[in-house]
């Protein structure tokens, strides 16, 4: 990682008539005092980084929508890297709505994480919302060196207040020291294929999501399974990992959910 420190959140990103492009950029790595330091802190246009007050080793950063979107043909990247050692948290200030644009096509959203040895990364982005009309592609791709420790949280709404859902694909890929620790997508919404509202996906509830807590300890004792609810389960992953996969009718019922889940694994 480099070692300058750039806050660009005024630039605006690049736009033209597929739709904005911008990136942010977070870089975590020991300080060297028992904490982390954040030598690259890079944002554009509709995304802006800010760190905020943390405790202890760790580092906080929030995400700031500075624009709507993402809107229909915007491809948005945020890069998060934590070298060995070090700790970081990123959740974000308010929910992403992905709304229809006045360009054609899909919106891209992708995010990029790093973790390395002994270094620890907790994603807890607000919900994602899709709104009618929308069209998103969302992909999570997060390597993880050995040792290194994640806590990972996805919310999905499938449409705001009494409207119906855009199309919406997520998909999360996850390898522990480039071995496959979880590869998964999920298509919902107009145009997804067939049954995704039926009783074996989504059952018709609108609110879903999933925590996903990698530790070194789980791979000598791994979680039990079990249900935490009518609608959500823990499984353990081959290796260090735990999942937790939730639905539910609504983002708050979603958000308690996944929490208590969260507090159970300590």
């Amino acid at each position: 990682m480099g070692g300058v420190t750039t806050g660009a959140e005024g630039m605006a990103g690049a736009v033209g008539v597929a739709g904005v492009r911008a990136v942010a950029r977070i870089g975590a790595r020991p300080d060297g005092r028992g904490g982390t330091a954040l030598p690259t802190l890079e944002s554009q246009g509709p995304l802006a980084v800010r760190r905020t007050r943390a405790s202890g080793s760790e580092a906080k950063v929030m995400l700031v929508g500075a624009m709507s979107g993402p809107l229909g043909g915007d491809h948005f990247t945020v890069t998060a890297d934590v070298a060995d050692g070090a700790s970081l948290h990123v959740g974000s200030a308010a929910a992403t709505i992905a709304l229809p644009g006045q360009a054609k096509g899909e919106a891209r959203y992708d995010v990029r994480l790093s973790v390395g040895e002994d270094g620890e990364l907790r994603w807890l982005p607000e919900q994602l919302i899709s709104a009618n009309g929308s069209e998103l592609y969302l992909t999570t791709r997060v390597a993880l060196a050995p040792g290194a420790r994640l806590t990972l949280r996805e919310e999905q709404v499938l449409g705001r207040a009494n409207e119906e859902p855009g199309r919406l694909t997520s998909r999360l890929t996850v390898l522990l020291d480039g071995r496959p620790l979880l590869d998964q997508e999920l298509s919902s919404g107009p145009g997804a294929p067939g049954g995704w509202d039926g009783p074996a996906v989504l059952a018709g509830h609108r609110a879903l999501g999933q925590l996903l807590v990698v530790r070194p300890e789980f791979a000598r004792q791994p979680v039990e399974p079990r249900l935490l609810g009518p609608y959500a389960a823990l499984t353990p992953l081959a290796g260090p990992g735990a999942l937790v996969t939730a639905l539910a009718p609504d983002a708050l019922h979603l958000r308690r959910t996944l929490d208590e889940a969260l507090r159970s694994l300590g």
